[in-house]
């Protein structure tokens, strides 16, 4: 059933994806942030056509036309969809060639083509070519002989068309662009801020490729492919091997988009259209060079004046002052009070990873539990809980194996953990496991004792220093029990559980939020103080937006901050009229989630790793963590009132419309919240 003023999920996706191209057109941003934003907006782009395009063309090609609950069928929303993103590819296409090339170049930063380098530059790229580059070229001819090449998802290819200059017949070539180099190479060994794309130094060279042919025509292509998971968990009797099998399966998936360089001859176009078998509305025509995602390499360039100013995240004041690799004084510092984490401003490091360290070397450690969504390819965690189970300590380890674009990764952790003796377990059957979660157990002179970390962001060192994330780490007897129940439930069998402090998805959380809501409107009926703050990464599921419809029209203030995904429209008369949704993108990615609720001026704050979608509620394990210590709760107000004043720079959302905010009506810059809170950290709190 259509739900009256819902926004379609793939929409406010791409609207959420424009609002990052809009930081890469902002002019009062640092050059080489736009520049990053640029590959942001690529990979984002990438993974949207890989996952979410893909799941509407296997719609249409199963023959789906019943409407969503945003009103449209599967056809209408593709035409909707192609629409925008060509839109979108256009307008970074643009802002690339008329602004940032020209900018960089002013900057000693430059793009170049063959034809503009020197005979040193040339000297230099030709031996890089001869010696690193044309040894691992593989030119494919297509012919009655050679059938069309299997082409890999998001490689970069030269299509070369040659002709015999003795029977003057022409012949379709593929060449694929390595990845053992950058897209974009120096001219130089050392020093070079000239940068000539790989594509190019190969097509100067096509003669060496086909000697004896003539090279009539060449240019640059990329296709998507469909990367999304189909897994049978009932059907599986070995969950490790069956997503070792899937991902393998995974790199055939049938081409989803195809993006092509501008001005190349429309007979070609259909041709390679034809036999990738992919639909014109799903050929994309944009200028070389094509797949800014390679853009990450030009912003990483040693140019400080060109990027944020230096930052560094400082140790969280509780930890401060105790020796960090003393597992004594560590532990002790977190029975003297529950400490509350905000990253990327307060370091990840000297606070979780030291966490489990010092764990894994305590002699009084008995046991250590962990959940593993996403982490690093060096991760120290992982390390930990290998020391911990070579030292004779029970570990067990909640791997996600299933964690999108990370099954890889996952897999080999798995695998390494398994040989060092940890317990590995991959949670509920038909669930992902997304609750960031750490158990210790340590045997003390009072008897045994338990230490825990919840969070909002992964256990992944690096993402840490750029995503904005919550934590805490407690010795709560009331939550470490909580903890020990749910690790119960993802490693045996305790499917009745109860928690005290947790709310937990799929048995407890969607309904503990509806209450919590039914309580505010209730509450604001009695005349009583009520209302809703949440801060969240993606609002999507229906029974919620029709939950805080039905509260905005009782009159309750509802006021939303989220990064991604919005389905709900804010402002409409009857309707949502309480309701304001603010976004807020910048330095760094708001990750996140808090539940604030006025309770009657008792007021109730959670944090946790879920967002208000189906998947989160119904097909995830997940929690969230109720906030009781009066500081931390002012803290949480401080990161929820800066995100949502008036004089904060954000998006904010009229209807479908999100519109940028970012002067005061005197034309003045608001206030950057990532630059708020680095000053605010840097003093003393």
């Amino acid at each position: 059933m259509k739900l009256q003023n819902i926004t379609d999920r793939e929409m406010s996706w791409l609207s959420f994806n424009q609002r990052v191209l809009e930081l890469a057109e902002d002019p009062t941003m640092p050059l080489l942030e736009r520049v990053r934003f640029l590959a942001i907006f690529s990979s984002n782009l990438d993974e949207f056509f890989m996952v979410r395009v893909a799941t509407l063309m296997s719609k249409l090609e199963n023959g789906v036309t019943a409407a969503n609950v945003a009103g449209f069928t599967p056809m209408e929303l593709m035409k909707q969809v192609s629409l925008r993103t060509n839109a979108l590819m256009e307008r970074q296409s643009n802002v690339y060639h008329k602004e940032i090339e020209p900018l960089l170049k002013k900057q000693g930063i430059e793009f170049v083509h063959w034809d503009q380098l020197n005979d040193t530059e040339r000297g230099y790229v030709t031996k890089l070519f001869q010696d690193r580059i044309f040894p691992v070229l593989t030119p494919l001819a297509v012919d009655p002989s050679h059938p069309f090449p299997y082409i890999s998802g998001l490689s970069l290819n030269l299509a070369v068309i040659v002709k015999n200059p003795t029977s003057h017949e022409e012949f379709f070539a593929r060449v694929k662009v390595p990845e053992i180099l950058p897209h974009f190479i120096a001219t130089a060994k050392t020093g070079s801020t000239r940068f000539l794309p790989l594509e190019d130094l190969i097509a100067i060279h096509l003669q060496e490729l086909f000697p004896g042919m003539i090279i009539q025509d060449h240019y640059t292509f990329r296709i998507t492919r469909n990367q999304d998971m189909d897994l049978d968990e009932e059907e599986s009797e070995d969950i490790l091997t069956s997503i070792e099998q899937e991902l393998a399966r995974r790199r055939f998936g049938p081409p989803v988009r195809l993006e092509i360089e501008s001005e190349v001859d429309e007979k070609l176009v259909t041709r390679l259209s034809n036999e990738l078998k992919i639909n014109p509305e799903n050929v994309i025509h944009i200028s070389a060079p094509l797949d800014l995602t390679s853009l990450n390499k030009i912003a990483d360039l040693d140019f400080p004046d060109l990027k944020f100013d230096r930052f560094r995240s400082r140790t969280a004041k509780a930890l401060a002052e105790v020796d960090q690799e003393d597992p004594d004084l560590f532990f002790a510092a977190i029975r003297q009070g529950e400490i509350l984490l905000h990253h990327p401003y307060e370091s990840f490091t000297s606070s979780v990873v030291q966490f489990l360290q010092n764990a894994a070397q305590d002699p009084q450690t008995l046991a250590i539990k962990q959940t593993l969504y996403r982490t690093s390819g060096d991760s120290p965690i992982v390390e930990a809980l290998i020391e911990a189970a070579e030292a004779g300590k029970q570990v067990l380890a909640v791997i996600e194996i299933r964690a999108r674009f990370d099954e890889q990764a996952n897999v080999r952790w798995a695998r390494k953990l398994e040989a060092a003796g940890v317990h590995v377990v991959y949670g509920l059957m038909g669930l992902k496991t997304h609750a960031k979660l750490s158990l210790v157990i340590r045997d003390e002179p009072n008897g045994l004792r338990r230490y825990c970390h919840m969070g909002t962001g992964n256990y992944n060192p690096k993402t840490a220093r750029i995503y904005e994330d919550l934590g805490i780490l407690s010795a709560d007897p009331e939550l470490t029990e909580d903890l020990t129940k749910l690790f119960n439930q993802l490693s045996g069998f305790a499917p009745q559980s109860t928690y005290s402090r947790l709310l937990v998805a799929p048995s407890t959380l969607r309904s503990g939020i509806t209450e919590r809501i039914d309580r505010e409107i209730k509450n604001h009926k009695a005349g009583k103080a009520s209302g809703i703050q949440l801060k969240l990464n993606s609002i999507l599921d229906e029974g919620f937006v029709a939950k805080l419809y039905e509260a905005s029209q009782a009159g309750v203030k509802i006021e939303l901050l989220v990064r991604g995904i919005c389905a709900v429209q804010p402002g409409i008369k009857g309707i949502s009229e309480t309701i304001t949704v603010k976004s807020v993108l910048g330095r760094f990615l708001e990750h996140s989630r808090i539940f604030h609720f006025t309770n009657a001026g008792d007021h109730e704050y959670w944090i946790g790793s879920a967002d208000l979608m189906g998947r989160n509620l119904d097909r995830r394990v997940e929690s969230l963590v109720r906030i009781d210590k009066k500081e931390h709760q002012n803290r949480l107000q401080e990161i929820l009132d800066l995100g949502l004043s008036a004089d904060s720079s954000s998006w904010k959302l009229s209807g479908i419309d999100w519109v940028r905010v970012s002067k005061n009506s005197k034309g003045q810059a608001l206030l950057d919240v990532h630059s708020a809170f680095i000053h605010t950290y840097s003093r003393e709190r």
